[in-house]
Order: structure tokens, then C-alpha cells, then sequence
């Protein structure tokens, strides 16, 4: 056993760097520990994910758990079966067995002589998911959760499906996780006679995860494990959940604080899928010791007054150009003490057949319809899905959106004549019939200033077979109108007096959305149609919110060997107007000092549609990580590729592993998924 010193903010830490946890059936976990040099016991804080806590993570991983021990806890950074150092396969993520293990891992850290036998857990993303399903297990020793970027339905909000619309982040994240599942675990840790063979197994053992995730296309048990939306009673310790306004899971954060009944506190900023304390766009805010608050109290039993906390701290966007590298969002804190009805009143726009937006109730009663055909390339502006926020190395944020409003169906409210803040979920209610049975729609909010600049604020897609529910959808009957209902994602943004308030409407949205089987024209009836938003209280005047400065702790040392590079590229051919969008993620090489280890990625993909053929939507993706060390050399290489017809999907795959300059392994996919209202 290896131990690191290091230490964080002058106080003296400690690092172990494998400690082997062992499972009722024979299985062991790999997990790193990181303690204060005090010997007496103390709560620990356990972070329970796969992406391998010896090289991936390592750096990020010194600077949350060393900041955490210099302040008096223990943490746990513990790899997930299969994954990393980890024994046995990983399988797919969420699974049944996955929670069971993170249940045996709480005891078991809850026993150790350093531990006070209180456990906390921390994550952000998976690791946020994993707080949320272990509480719902209600596991003893389990006693507070700060979950980051998580969800509480795993349909409804996660990289798969949107409104029962499959989603590109399906095959982005599909493709990467592919990847992880059969990476190696380190010989320095598990042995020189065993490594290969537990790399063989992961590999026998891989699945092409896109395809399956392809095969659940309704809201079915699979997407219902793991959702704790089913029962939000079963949480019963204290949870802090946090969002960002950019990220692809605000949603959470709202559903969480609105029906948990044990303690929970809300914080969103503007902030894309990184953690707080160095989230972007920023401010990046003190995040660290927010978590200390929260684990001082419900892990120590320190009287410090968070369960008094407002209920929410949600930052209000100011107006900005549209910038999709953005580092910093001008705004301002609010604190909501009683949320939602201290802040947040509904406020209702109508639609009219002329194009424009107006406040209040329509006036009942036949009107001119409007329809709209949009190109499948419409949505080329838009952001993704899920922005990771990486600042000026990764343009996923979206750009001026007036190439995609020009491909819509626009409603526009007069000139503001003082500025509208909007905060928190809005809905469209839309009286909507379509030519197809199939069909989708796309709606958009934007910010069009005096110059005609158009800034996206929010968007919302619902698959229109899934109208009344993800679990038993409804072809359309063409031609039949239907009263539809499509969510917005929650945002909190104000428009400014002197600009409009825009409402685009889209039958595509690539490529965020994966295009029905044929392009369709929707019909809607603007007198049968609204916008619902909650916008902020007149008169509402928040307390001060006051975040410390920015902490972590210093990462180990590492050395930049190569430089990486992030690109996103469009190109349209101008014969047949087909659009090829490329987007290349190269993190370079970098040499973990402390274990030799270099450790190279890259992952990328290229998305293809014709504007008019819906059948012609092609993704392609090529996953790279490599490990590369005197006494070792490992390298994996994953490919995915998804086309598809009026009734099927097609998805192909491969896999091949070297070690060094050899094929150590090689396998191939083949999966034809039949199309299910989709």
C-alpha cells in the first residue's frame, strides 16, 4: 500500500492510493483514500464513479478530497465494478448491481477505525446519479448527499431521450462510455500475471451501449430503475442539489426541492457541465465550502443553520450577445427562501395568426392557422445538448439564432418596455396537427435585440406520438388537431427593455434530435395555442447571497506532454445541400508524475442530413485512450456508426485493443433496432 503525502490550504494530508474493498460475493473494489492527519475518526465522503480514479480523475480528484481532508474528513474515490482497477464488468450504467455495491461500500467505510461511521456522498454527473439512488436505497451509515448535475428521471432528463425524442447525446455519450467500459485496469495495481486477463474479460463482456439504450425507446422499467422520481419518499437524508443553467439537467434541481421531503436546498448558476468551483460560463463560486456547511451539519451534527438556507439560489442572467465560448455570464444571486411562491409568478403570452406575441388570454374562437416545414438541417444554431463548458477550447454553446429562426414559425412580443425576467419552467401549449403520423416539434425562446441579433434564452422538443405519455405513445392521425403540451427547459434569464421576446417554432432540430421517418409539416391553430412563463415577482427583493472564494486543492503533479485541441466544423455541399457537422475532442497526452502513467484521449464525431430526407440523418463516432508507461502500454479504439431507414435503425461498432504495437483483441457489432413511434 502506497502512501502520498500532499498538502491542501497548509494543513497536513494524506493520500492512500489502493485500498481494496471487499464484497459479500468475492468481488473487490479499487478505491483511492485520502485522510487528515488527524488520527482520530471522521465522517467520510465517498464519490462512486467509472472513470478510473488512478489516471482519468486523478488530478480532479486530489483537488476535491485533499480540500476535504484538510478540513477534517475523510474521502473515497472508489471505481465502479469493471471500471478502472475495479473487479468484475461494468455492464451498462445504473444497473441493480452497481447500487448494491454502493451500499456494501458505505458499510464497509462506515467500519473503518479512521471513520467516524457517518458517510456522505458527492458526485457530479454520474456521480451525481449515484448520491441520488444510493439515498433512495436508504443505506444506514448513509446520512447527507450533495448531487451535481444529476437527475431524478432518467427518461425525461438524461443524454438520451427530450420530450420522447432521441437525442444526439445518446450516441456522443453512447459511443464514450462504449469506450470505458473495456478499458484496462493498471498491471502496478492489480498484477502483471492478471491484468491481461481482466482486460479480456471487459472486452468479452462489451456491449455496443448506444443500440441498447436504442431498444428502450418508451419510458419502461429499464428507464424507470434508477429514476427516484418513482418514489421521491424513499430519499430520507438531507440532499443539496445543484445545476447549471447551460447544463442539461436544471430540471433536476427544481424537482428535487419541490417534492423531497427530506431536507434539500437548490443552487443553480450559469454555469455548463463542470463542477461550481470552476464552473463555466462563470462566475465560479466557493463551492467546497458550501459542501463543508452541508456536511459539518448532517455529518457532524453542527448547529450552523443550513437546514435554514432559501430554498433555492438561483443566479438571474443578464442580456449577452451570443457567445458560444462564453467565459463569463453578467447577472446576479438571488436567494428565494420559499420557492416557488416567493419569486416566480405565471404570466401568459398569447399567439396571433400574424406573427406576433402578446400578453394575456386569446380570445377564444376560429382563426387563421399557420404551418411550417422546416429543412431537417434547422437547429444548426442551437447549442448542445448538454454543454460541458470548457470556455474558449469547446464553442458548444449556441450562436446567433436567426439562420434557424429564418426555418421557423416566429411570434414576436412588441418592444419590451421594461425588462422581463424569466425564471424557472415555462410550457407552450400548442394546438397542433401534423401530415405525417409521425412527427416532432421544436420550440424555441429568443432575446432578438434592436439590431436583429437573436439570442437563445430556452428550448423544448416533444416527439408528438408521445403527447399524453412516454410510456404508451399515439401515432397521429393526419390532419387531426391535438392539444400538446411542450416543457421548456427551466432557464432564468431576463430580456431587457428596448428588445423582444421571440417564440420560434421548428418540425426539426438537428442535430439534437434524431428526425422522424419522414419530413412532416405541422398546422398550428394560434387561438388555440399559449405560452406559459414564470417570470420573476414585481416588487421582489432578494436577501444578499454571499459564496466564499473559489478553493481547491492542489492536483499532483502532472506533466503536459501534448497539447490538446478542441474543434467543431460545419460544412454544406452545395448541390445537394447536405450538412456535415464535425466536432473533435483531443485532451492530448499528459504524464502523471507520481505513477509514470501517460495518458492520452480523443473522441470524434461527424453528424450528416439532407435537408429534405429524413432516412439520410448519419452519425459516426471514434472513441481514442491510451496508457502508455515503461512497464506498460495499452491502447483502445472504439468506432460507432448510426443510419437508419423509415422503420429501423442500423448501428455498427467496433472495438480494437493493443498492447503496444500489437492487436491484443478485436470485436465487431451489427444491431437492426426497429422504430417504435419514433
Amino acid at each position: 500500500m502506497t502512501q502520498l503525502e500532499a498538502f491542501a490550504n497548509g494543513v497536513e494530508t494524506r493520500s492512500v492510493e489502493t485500498v481494496w474493498i471487499p464484497l459479500a460475493d468475492g468481488r473487490r473494489l479499487a478505491a483511492r483514500l485520502f485522510l487528515p492527519a488527524n488520527p482520530a475518526p471522521v465522517p467520510v465522503i465517498l464519490e462512486y464513479i467509472p472513470y478510473r480514479r488512478r489516471d482519468l480523475t486523478r488530478l480532479g480528484d486530489d483537488q476535491l478530497h485533499l480540500w476535504f481532508a484538510a478540513h477534517g474528513y475523510a474521502g473515497a474515490r472508489v471505481d465502479i465494478a469493471g471500471t478502472g482497477d475495479s473487479e468484475g464488468v461494468m455492464g451498462d450504467e445504473y444497473i441493480a448491481r452497481e447500487q448494491d455495491d454502493a451500499c456494501e461500500v458505505i458499510e464497509w467505510l462506515g467500519q473503518q477505525d479512521w471513520c467516524s461511521g457517518a458517510v456522505g456522498m458527492i458526485g457530479h454527473s454520474w456521480g451525481g446519479f449515484s448520491g441520488l439512488q444510493a439515498a433512495a436505497r436508504r443505506p444506514a451509515r448513509l446520512k447527507a448527499v450533495v448531487s451535481v448535475y444529476s437527475t431524478d428521471d432518467r427518461y425525461a432528463c438524461d443524454a438520451h431521450w427530450m420530450g420522447g425524442c432521441l437525442i444526439d447525446d445518446n450516441f456522443s455519450w453512447g459511443s464514450a462510455l462504449f469506450n470505458y467500459c473495456a478499458l484496462p485496469p493498471d498491471p502496478a495495481v492489480v498484477g502483471h500475471d492478471t491484468w491481461r486477463e481482466m482486460w479480456r474479460v471487459r472486452i468479452e463482456n462489451a456491449t455496443l451501449i448506444p443500440a441498447g439504450w436504442m431498444r428502450h425507446q418508451r419510458r419502461d422499467e429499464f428507464w424507470k430503475h434508477g429514476s427516484v422520481c418513482e418514489d421521491f419518499g424513499a430519499i430520507a437524508c438531507p440532499v443539496l442539489a445543484v445545476g447549471g443553467w447551460l447544463d442539461g439537467y436544471p430540471r433536476t434541481v427544481f424537482n428535487l426541492v419541490e417534492n423531497l421531503s427530506a431536507p434539500c436546498k437548490g443552487i443553480i448558476g450559469p454555469w455548463g457541465h463542470k463542477m461550481p468551483e470552476i464552473g463555466f460560463p462563470g462566475p465560479a463560486i466557493g463551492f467546497l465550502q458550501e459542501c463543508l456547511r452541508w456536511w459539518d451539519r448532517w455529518l457532524k451534527d453542527i448547529k450552523n443553520g443550513v437546514e435554514d438556507d432559501p430554498d433555492m439560489r438561483l443566479y438571474l442572467m443578464d442580456p449577452l450577445t451570443p457567445d458560444p465560448v462564453a467565459t463569463t455570464r453578467p447577472g446576479r444571486w438571488l436567494a428565494i427562501r420559499n420557492w416557488p411562491e416567493a419569486a416566480a409568478q405565471p404570466q401568459t403570452f398569447s399567439l396571433g395568426s400574424d406573427g406576433t406575441l402578446v400578453r394575456g388570454e386569446a380570445i377564444k374562437g376560429a382563426g387563421k392557422t399557420c404551418s411550417v416545414r422546416s429543412p431537417l438541417t434547422t437547429g444548426q444554431t442551437g447549442q448542445a445538448w448538454c454543454p460541458y463548458g470548457q470556455g474558449r477550447v469547446a464553442p458548444d454553446g449556441a450562436v446567433d439564432q436567426r439562420v434557424d429562426d429564418a426555418l421557423s414559425l416566429c411570434f414576436d412580443l412588441a418592444s419590451l418596455t421594461e425588462p422581463l425576467s424569466i425564471l424557472g419552467t415555462g410550457w407552450l401549449r400548442l394546438l397542433v396537427s401534423a401530415d405525417k403520423p409521425l412527427a416532432q416539434v421544436a420550440v424555441r425562446l429568443t432575446d432578438v435585440a434592436p439590431d436583429g441579433t437573436s439570442t437563445l434564452v430556452s428550448f423544448g422538443v416533444l416527439n408528438l406520438a408521445h403527447r399524453n405519455s412516454h410510456e404508451f405513445p399515439e401515432a397521429l392521425v393526419p390532419g387531426q388537431s391535438y392539444d400538446v403540451q411542450v416543457e421548456l427547459k427551466p432557464v432564468g434569464q431576463i430580456i431587457p427593455a428596448g428588445h423582444k421576446l421571440r417564440l420560434a417554432i421548428s418540425s426539426a432540430y438537428w442535430p439534437m434530435l434524431w428526425p422522424s421517418p419522414e419530413q412532416a409539416m405541422l398546422t398550428i391553430d394560434p387561438a388555440g395555442s399559449r405560452l406559459d412563463l414564470p417570470v420573476l415577482a414585481e416588487g421582489f427583493e432578494s436577501e444578499p447571497v454571499i459564496f466564499g472564494p473559489v478553493a481547491q486543492a492542489p492536483a499532483g503533479p502532472s506533466t503536459r506532454l501534448i497539447a490538446g485541441k478542441q474543434t467543431r466544423d460545419r460544412r454544406v455541399d452545395v448541390a445537394t445541400g447536405t450538412m456535415t457537422l464535425t466536432a473533435l475532442s483531443d485532451d492530448g497526452t499528459a504524464r502523471i508524475d507520481e505513477t509514470g502513467t501517460e495518458v492520452s484521449s480523443s473522441h470524434l464525431e461527424t453528424m450528416i442530413i439532407a435537408p429534405g430526407v429524413a432516412t439520410s440523418a448519419e452519425y459516426l463516432s471514434e472513441c481514442k485512450i491510451g496508457f502508455r508507461r515503461d512497464d506498460w502500454q495499452a491502447h483502445l479504439q472504439t468506432t460507432v456508426r448510426v443510419t437508419c431507414s423509415e422503420t429501423a435503425f442500423h448501428v455498427t461498432g467496433s472495438l480494437v485493443a493493443h498492447e503496444g504495437d500489437q492487436i491484443f483483441a478485436e470485436r465487431k457489432f451489427d444491431e437492426t433496432i426497429p422504430r417504435d413511434h419514433l
